[in-house]
């Protein structure tokens, strides 16, 4: 009988596994890959023995219940033969094994971590992503444990499903996210198709929503590769069927096809990871420059089709950078209906002090008269006095509902009212502006702010002191077993 998984604690728990396993070579990106083709196998397995909507993914002989049935020098055979196996196979099952090799290689570390930490879980939900939630802290925690940061800030539950709940993406919508990551803004995207059309999809629609209607890109391969495992455990394409992550810079060339709707949080930073000067290679770009954010919103604006719609992740510095910032600002006020920007309170994401925003645009066409297609942009400020941190004060769905409520979503825009967070600035207040910066501010600092009660931020420090004890524990309980199972090895031989 396996226990239901806590992503956080699982998080610790198999992090301190990692910790163990470089004293055996192991690093900490090689274990996170293992994790990656490990949890799939496990989740395949559980999603084949539900009892509504069963579907056979890995094939028997290669499944997860063929290393539960097998130890030592057995197990790790077994498990070099499904990565090569699999990683032969055609389709999206072949590209996600596609290259994969063990990493492991003492019998008993793999043992431990196939029968006790990963055999021992349930790790498929309905609410929640729980093996992308557990890959993202151990990420996290790669990224803290090497004092550097790969420009991925992985972006909260929270934040994804007010975007799609209010960007409403259709059942005949096409949906792309160019920066994917672990495909969370892809797979609910899904998950509100098919919640609010369900009974209403005819064949033909939910079959191009589950083999090409949502797609995305991932520069990082291996990150991709998790987005193909997420998709497809989430009944997003086919294990014998097309790939839909394409792996690769979407920066590097325009693009190949236009779609409805963009979900998107590009990587922060500056310049191209592929030394690649985008202006050369991009006529389709209004202006060169090495952000690469600015960049992201330049290709963004390509890829829609007329009418098109995006909800961007975006850093403080798109608002009000000068030079090319400026240039795209006003390019993307004119050409398309900029109605919407949510700023986000700072704390939510893995990567401490971020502070970014949610900007929501509509693709126009050019109108006969020159008139800008940008008459108004609302702002909601969430982020004056507002406080919250990864695991006292997580953000949540709800505490996002006013914004959504202000948003209207599906309503015409003329329907919308002000209120203490939410006020619209006209098109000619916008340009009129010194270098057109959106950067809008209008709520006293302090307003509606609440100091922390010492209690609550004596609370956060006995949580992280308590979660180090609990991987020292962990660590501790680990080390044990290791060291039983090699003396139980040793008495063998």
């Amino acid at each position: 009988m396996t226990e239901s998984a806590d992503p956080q604690g699982l998080v610790n728990r198999l992090w301190s596994y990692a910790e163990l396993l470089r004293h055996s070579g192991v690093s900490t990106l090689d274990y996170v890959e293992q994790l990656t083709y490990l949890l799939f196998l496990k989740m395949a397995d559980e999603r084949k023995n539900r009892r509504l909507n069963a579907e056979t993914i890995v094939p028997d002989e290669l499944g997860w219940p063929s290393l539960m049935n097998v130890s030592a020098d057995d197990l790790l055979d077994q498990y070099e033969e499904i990565l090569d196996r699999l990683g032969r196979r055609k389709g999206m099952l072949g590209a996600i094994f596609n290259g994969a090799k063990n990493k492991i290689q003492e019998p008993a570390a793999l043992e431990r971590l196939v029968k006790d930490l990963i055999g021992a879980h349930h790790w498929s939900s309905e609410d929640t992503d729980i093996k992308g939630d557990a890959y993202e802290g151990l990420l996290q925690r790669g990224a803290e444990d090497r004092k550097t940061g790969a420009g991925q800030y992985f972006t909260p539950r929270s934040v994804i499903d007010t975007m799609v709940d209010c960007i409403l993406p259709g059942p005949k919508d096409t949906v792309f996210d160019p920066a994917c990551g672990t495909g969370g803004f892809l797979i609910a995207a899904h998950a509100h198709v098919e919640r609010v059309y369900g009974t209403e999809l005819d064949a033909d629609r939910r079959r191009a929503l589950s083999s090409g209607a949502i797609r995305g890109a991932e520069l990082v391969r291996e990150t991709a590769r998790l987005a193909s495992m997420n998709m497809l455990l989430h009944g997003i394409g086919h294990a014998n069927g097309e790939q839909l992550i394409t792996v690769g810079d979407s920066l590097a060339k325009p693009p190949m096809t236009y779609v409805d709707v963009v979900l998107a949080n590009p990587p922060f930073g500056v310049g191209s990871v592929t030394g690649e000067n985008y202006a050369k290679s991009r006529s389709d770009f209004w202006t060169e420059t090495t952000n690469k954010q600015l960049n992201f919103v330049q290709h963004i604006f390509t890829m829609l089709k007329l009418n098109g719609r995006a909800a961007v992740v975006l850093p403080d510095n798109v608002l009000f950078d000068s030079g090319a910032g400026e240039t795209i600002r006003r390019q993307l006020l004119d050409r398309c209906d900029v109605h919407t920007l949510l700023r986000l309170p700072t704390g939510i994401f893995y990567a401490g002090g971020v502070k970014a925003n949610v900007l929501f645009f509509e693709k126009k066409a050019a109108r006969a008269d020159g008139a800008p297609a940008t008459k108004r942009l609302w702002v909601y400020d969430f982020r004056t006095g507002q406080h919250f941190t990864m695991k006292q004060r997580p953000l949540r769905r709800e505490h996002l509902d006013d914004f959504v409520k202000c948003y209207r979503p599906g309503e015409p825009r003329a329907n919308r009212y002000e209120s203490d967070r939410f006020k619209a600035y006209e098109y000619q207040d916008l340009t009129a502006r010194d270098k057109v910066n959106l950067d809008l501010t209008f709520l006293q600092d302090g307003a509606d702010e609440v100091l922390e009660d010492p209690d609550v931020i004596a609370q956060e420090i006995v949580d992280e002191l308590e979660s180090a004890l609990a991987e020292f524990s962990a660590i501790t309980e680990s080390l044990q077993a290791l060291r039983s199972s090699r003396e139980e090895s040793d008495m063998s031989e």
